[in-house]
Parts: C-alpha cells; sequence; structure tokens
C-alpha cells in the first residue's frame, strides 16, 4: 500500500550495467549505453502502471572514482537523457532533477551536463503524468547533512519535519518501494531518508534487462490486498 495518500513512488538503482556488458564480451561504456535505453524503456513502462513518482539512481557522488573514460561516457549518457524532452512530452512526463546543489563548492556537475539538466526541467515542467527525478552527483549521506545544517538554523531546531524541509527536493514523496537489481542486496547512500519505510525488490536481473515483468513483481510488494 502506497505511503502517499494514493500517489506511488518507486525508486531504481540501476546496477549491473557494467556486468551485462561482461557478459556479452563488450566495454563496459556499451553497457551503459544500453541501460540508458533501458531507461527510457522503463519510463515508457511506468506511465501505463499509474506510477506517480520515478526516481533513478543516475550517478552517486561516489561515481566520480572510476576511470575517467567511462565517466565521461555516463555524462554523455547523462546529457542525451536530459536531452529526451520531445518523447517526455509526448508521455506527459516531468522530469526533474537531484543531487548537490550547482553552486556548492563541492558539486562536479560539469556545465553542458547543468544546463541540459537546467533545460529539460524547464521544458516539461508545464507536464502533469508522471513525475521522473535523476539522481545526479546525488549522496543519501551528503543530502542528510547539509539538510541537518540547514535545519538548525530554523526556530524550532532540528526535528523531523525541519530536516524533510531542507532536503534537496522537500516535495518529493516517501518511497513506496526501493529496487535494486543485478544481485545486490544493499541500498548504496540512495534516499536514506525518503525510502526509509520503503519495501525493497532486490533482483539478479542486471538493469538492461529490468523490463515490464520485473517491475509489476517490485509493484507487487505495494499492491493493495
Amino acid at each position: 500500500m502506497s505511503q502517499n495518500d494514493g500517489m506511488l513512488h518507486v525508486a531504481c538503482i540501476m546496477d549491473g550495467n557494467g556486468r551485462w556488458a561482461g557478459a556479452r564480451g563488450l566495454p563496459r561504456t556499451d553497457g551503459h549505453t544500453e541501460g540508458e535505453e533501458n531507461l527510457a524503456r522503463l519510463v515508457r513502462i511506468a506511465v501505463t502502471r499509474n506510477i506517480d513518482y520515478l526516481t533513478v539512481f543516475g550517478f552517486s557522488t561516489e561515481n566520480w572514482r572510476r576511470p575517467r573514460p567511462e565517466v565521461r561516457h555516463i555524462l554523455g549518457l547523462h546529457e542525451k537523457l536530459f536531452g529526451r524532452v520531445a518523447e517526455l512530452n509526448e508521455l506527459n512526463v516531468r522530469i526533474q532533477w537531484i543531487g548537490r546543489p550547482f553552486d556548492s563548492s563541492e558539486a562536479k556537475t560539469p556545465r553542458y551536463v547543468q544546463r541540459a539538466i537546467r533545460k529539460a526541467i524547464n521544458d516539461t515542467a508545464g507536464n502533469t503524468g508522471m513525475t521522473l527525478t535523476v539522481a545526479f552527483d546525488y549522496g543519501g549521506r551528503t543530502e542528510l547533512v547539509t539538510a541537518v545544517k540547514e535545519a538548525r538554523r530554523t526556530p524550532g531546531g532540528v526535528t523531523v519535519d525541519s530536516i524533510s524541509e531542507h532536503l534537496y527536493l522537500p516535495d518529493l514523496p516517501p518511497v513506496d518501494v526501493l529496487v535494486r537489481t543485478s544481485g545486490e542486496r544493499r541500498v548504496s547512500n540512495f534516499l536514506l531518508w525518503q525510502a526509509a519505510g520503503a519495501a525493497i525488490y532486490f533482483t539478479d536481473a542486471p538493469w538492461p534487462d529490468f523490463d515490464a515483468t520485473e517491475l509489476d513483481a517490485a509493484l507487487a510488494l505495494v499492491a493493495a490486498p
């Protein structure tokens, strides 16, 4: 059952692109490319399942440590993802982003990706269907530290409400079901506050193979009795 008064929020840790490619004798970058294509497929499927919020872990604060060529490839894929405006508008999907603010001293999002993010948010702002949130340069612990620092400055001090009000996206509802692909059994610093009460769906399928059947199995965890 949804925690959000009938609003359904699904969050996905899209893991296993590299392993998917390795199993096929392909470069890891090919796996990331297929993973981005599968996200586009999943967005279309999610719309038909009446999911209100779909949040995906695109790039973490820790992912900057990956080899430079791989990082550059992933950055290009995110520019492409945020450039799918026509497709998102056709689906009536609004896109938003969650991550370290661009003006933060620790932020690492390149300017060309920042521009793509801002344009996509602006060009889909009027859509009233599903909200797709892409986590990029995101870490749950960093978000919570930032929120607590801001909450300390409020008249009431640090409370559940004041922390919630100072998260990166205060209006993002609690997660109903958290999906982790590729056989891993951990949450990897993703939406630690928002997913506190979520059901968790673990699957051995790598992200490029996560399909409608897998999504329906995840949704079954929160289906009304």
